[in-house]
């Protein structure tokens, strides 16, 4: 079973969440999912560098003051994953493109429940909820 490192950017915009929509997928567990962009680690690249090169390719975004978050490992049907969170801000949101997404959302942090999120983006949702709520 293939196991991938990858690193997810969670995008605050004042007291707000970016969320993004995921397009078709060749498993129909995680397709339209919403989840936090970002993407795999290549070898040799920190889990920061791999999340600022996977969101400006993802979406034409620059991020900075990473700060990391969380680590999530989840077990798919088909692969298991290792996801390391990083809250973070974008400098150019004005130029946001959806090169991979099909659509994203500006939520609080009490909406983040509304969505239909990827299984291995839950534990940050609620930990998000839950710290927002203290």
């Amino acid at each position: 079973m293939k196991h991938y490192f990858v690193s997810a950017a969670i995008i605050k915009v004042n007291d707000e969440i970016l969320c993004f929509q995921r397009g078709p997928s060749k498993f129909d567990y995680i397709s339209h999912k919403y989840e936090f962009p970002g993407g795999k680690i290549e070898e040799g690249e920190s889990p920061e560098k791999a999340l600022i090169r996977e969101v400006k390719d993802e979406l034409n975004l620059d991020i900075s003051h990473l700060d990391f978050f969380q680590t999530v490992e989840h077990q798919y049907l088909d692969f298991k994953i290792t996801m390391h969170a990083f809250k973070c801000i974008a400098n150019n949101l004005e130029e946001i493109k959806l090169n991979e997404h099909l659509n994203f959302k500006q939520l609080t942090y009490s909406e983040l429940s509304e969505l239909d999120w990827a299984a291995a983006d839950i534990p940050f949702v609620e930990r998000l909820i839950f710290e927002s709520n203290g």
